[in-house]
């Protein structure tokens, strides 16, 4: 199916053709979202980047996306700033901004908003974070960075132990990426965290019935042993209700160099959506790991750059005109982007 004017909206839209896909387009733009070749398939498009919730790298990451594809954007942040705060509904505020851009980018902390958006318009809506719902694009450079990692060692996703840890309630990161992860076959998904924040019961359903083995602790040892992949997240605070407190999260949930060295795999890939919270007491992935070239956080940051710019070039339908447009830049880019960098992610 072609994703040409589809909205975006939820990880149920993608099979595993349609990932495949994307993951090659976004492989053939690498080198651009690299800074060391250019595409202009976008030029004359604008994208309305509609953020009323605050956000740093997703916003980030999808205007740089945008720009590296010729286009132009436009960036509102915040609720206070929109016209939302004198009574407009959201259903005008889409119809109106629709007629401004060619693709709209919306993040919203009611899980039904961007919906309603959607179905507003006829212009492409993609999500970027409904409430604890989902977030789709980050899955997607998720299972890209996962793609990459399992393929530079040579291994194959299929049969892994996969450990999701945190806040698996709220986070919409890992409702989503497990919702991709549904698509593949054979995999041991362990989820990890205190009672009171576990992943809502439907995901864990529909992954059984896909046929991947399904686990459960809140034991970080136990449910970290033998892993392929460790997924962290924060605790996401922010979405706690009146009734909910986060006094269980203790450091048994940290993920640390000992404990990753205690119990899983030795070429094990570590993963965080971000921002991690490095506040006293926070108890989420440790800074310890920051010189491990086994911790792929920064190599996930930047998979959302060729990832999103897949995703607007076949939304927008010009996918097919990546490859003849490829040209060299001249400007200097450096060999590393930082001083932690592994030494096979140069970028020379």
């Amino acid at each position: 199916m072609s994703l040409t004017g589809k909205h975006i909206l939820s990880c149920d839209l993608f099979d595993r053709d349609m990932l495949e896909e994307l993951f090659l387009l976004a492989d053939l733009l690498q080198p651009v979202a690299r800074g060391h070749r250019v595409c202009r398939v976008l030029e004359g498009a604008v994208l309305g980047s509609l953020f009323f919730e605050a956000s740093t790298r997703t916003r980030l990451s999808f205007d740089s996306a945008f720009l590296r594809l010729g286009g132009a954007v436009s960036d509102t942040t915040g609720v206070t700033v929109t016209s939302i705060t004198k009574g407009e509904s959201l259903a005008d505020t889409s119809r109106v901004v629709s007629g401004y851009f060619d693709v709209l980018v919306v993040r919203h902390p009611d899980e039904q908003a961007v919906h309603e958006i959607a179905s507003a318009t006829h212009v492409p809506v993609l999500n970027g974070g409904n409430g604890g719902g989902e977030h789709p694009t980050q899955a997607l450079l998720d299972l890209y960075t996962l793609r990459s990692e399992f393929a530079r060692m040579g291994k194959s996703l299929k049969g892994s132990r996969i450990a999701l840890i945190g806040d698996l309630r709220h986070g919409r990161t890992v409702h989503s990426l497990l919702r991709l992860l549904s698509l593949y076959e054979g995999l041991s998904i362990v989820c990890v965290s205190p009672p009171s924040l576990p992943m809502p019961r439907e995901l864990l359903d529909r992954a059984a019935r896909c046929g991947h083995r399904i686990e459960e602790t809140d034991n970080a040892s136990v449910g970290l042993k033998d892993a392929d992949v460790v997924y962290a997240t924060r605790i996401q605070k922010e979405r706690f209700t009146s009734t909910e407190t986060a006094f269980d999260y203790s450091a048994d949930f940290r993920v640390d160099g000992a404990l990753v060295n205690g119990v899983c795999k030795p070429e094990v890939v570590i993963m965080h959506p971000l921002p991690r919270d490095s506040t006293a007491g926070a108890n989420d992935l440790s800074n310890d790991l920051d010189q491990d070239v086994r911790l792929a956080i920064f190599r996930q940051t930047d998979a959302g750059i060729p990832t999103r710019m897949a995703l607007f070039a076949s939304v927008l339908g010009v996918a097919h005109q990546v490859g003849s447009s490829l040209r060299d830049a001249d400007w200097y880019r450096p060999k590393y982007i930082g001083p932690n960098d592994a030494p096979f992610y140069s970028l020379q």
